[in-house]
């Protein structure tokens, strides 16, 4: 029987550039065993536009000085930058006995929660994976699954220029709104949006503890 570890561990990455992460997840799925903790990667990123592996250049409107990037996470194209959280999902899914759909709908659900507690009411949409307030998207999610362990993950507006989503149909989807946490009321300081957010992502799926583990690097390199 395959052993289940119970225990997530947090790494706090502050700033990081792009392409440096996901080469680090891209690695560490890849060298992960059936024993090793599953982790979650909190960070932010500086102006980016990424493009999903099915995304197409079209929903790209204005092409200025923010980098785009081709990714291979599911999904269209998206805006990351400062005042977005970014959370990272390196999980086991077969181990946990998940689904894609299962996964996808934990980590809305897991959104949903927090909004709740914030006295904001949200929705997952028809237009695709993520949460919606008042039809604005506030997260979104894009992921991949490689012989049964995630990576990528959720990306979650708290307080941001929300001005570069104008420069894309974001999510592939031409007029989709965007807001963020602050623009909803929520005034909680990141750090504890993101305690918060992780500790539901963790009822979500059966954690039993979490360890937090700071990392300082100003590039991130792949966990050992």
């Amino acid at each position: 029987m395959m052993t289940m570890p119970r225990e997530l561990l947090v790494r706090h990455l502050g700033t990081q550039p792009y392409v440096p992460v996901w080469e680090a997840m891209k690695a560490f799925v890849a060298q992960r065993n059936p024993q090793s903790l599953d982790e979650i990667w909190v960070l932010q990123h500086p102006p980016v536009f990424t493009l999903g592996s099915a995304g197409k250049p079209e929903h790209l409107l204005v092409l200025d000085k923010i980098p785009v990037i081709r990714t291979d996470r599911g999904g269209q194209v998206t805006y990351h930058g400062p005042g977005q959280l970014v959370v990272y999902l390196l999980l086991d899914i077969r181990r946990l006995q998940l689904s894609v759909r299962g996964l996808v709908s934990g980590i809305e659900n897991a959104v949903l929660a927090f909004l709740a507690e914030q006295g904001v009411s949200g929705a997952p949409d028809r237009l695709g994976p993520g949460v919606y307030v008042a039809g604005a998207k506030v997260a979104s999610l894009g992921l991949r699954i490689r012989r049964g362990r995630s990576y990528h993950g959720l990306s979650v507006n708290v307080d941001m220029d929300l001005s570069p989503f104008s420069q894309i149909n974001p999510c592939g989807n031409p007029g989709l709104r965007v807001t963020d946490l602050r623009t909803l009321g929520v005034q909680t300081p990141m750090l504890q949006i993101s305690q918060q957010i992780i500790a539901r992502l963790a009822e979500q799926f059966g954690y039993e503890s979490i360890r937090d583990s700071q990392i300082r690097d100003s590039h991130i390199k792949a966990p050992t």
